[in-house]
């Protein structure tokens, strides 16, 4: 397989890890937008959110909630951005499931999350929430 977090994983590619458990392997982000950025994967190969399995999604957002609980007070970050995309459309890079954990601090010009706040049309809102509800699975 030619997934870098795979090579990372098998100890082929090194990394600054920062949790390395059973299912999940925490490490820092090469290339950070802020100080601090760190990835959260799966150690089992999972493109997306798509093609996990539930118990190892599980064990990464134990690891997520714990890895960005401990990088907001080691760095004394004033909040924490908790990033996942899912396809190219998404802009997702590596195709191997990983979480962002972003430290963040007021006026740091990260755009990560400045999208145009503006009122939707309410029916139309309506309409797609039927739509996904029809579609949403049985909890197992």
């Amino acid at each position: 397989m030619d997934c870098i977090f795979c090579k990372i994983i098998a100890g082929e590619i090194p990394a600054v890890k920062v949790l390395d458990e059973e299912l999940v392997l925490a490490f820092m982000d090469i290339n950070p937008s802020s100080r601090g950025h760190m990835l959260v994967t799966p150690k089992k190969h999972a493109e997306n959110i798509f093609e996990i399995s539930e118990s190892d999604l599980a064990a990464v957002i134990k690891a997520v909630k714990r890895c960005a609980t401990a990088v907001k007070e080691a760095l004394k970050a004033e909040g924490v951005t908790v990033l996942q995309l899912n396809g190219k459309a998404s802009d997702q890079i590596v195709p191997h499931l990983h979480i962002h954990i972003i430290p963040r601090w007021e006026n740091d010009g990260l755009p990560v999350s400045n999208w145009e706040m503006k009122p939707g049309d309410m029916e139309e809102i309506k309409g797609i929430a039927r739509k996904v509800k029809e579609h949403i699975p049985p909890s197992s």
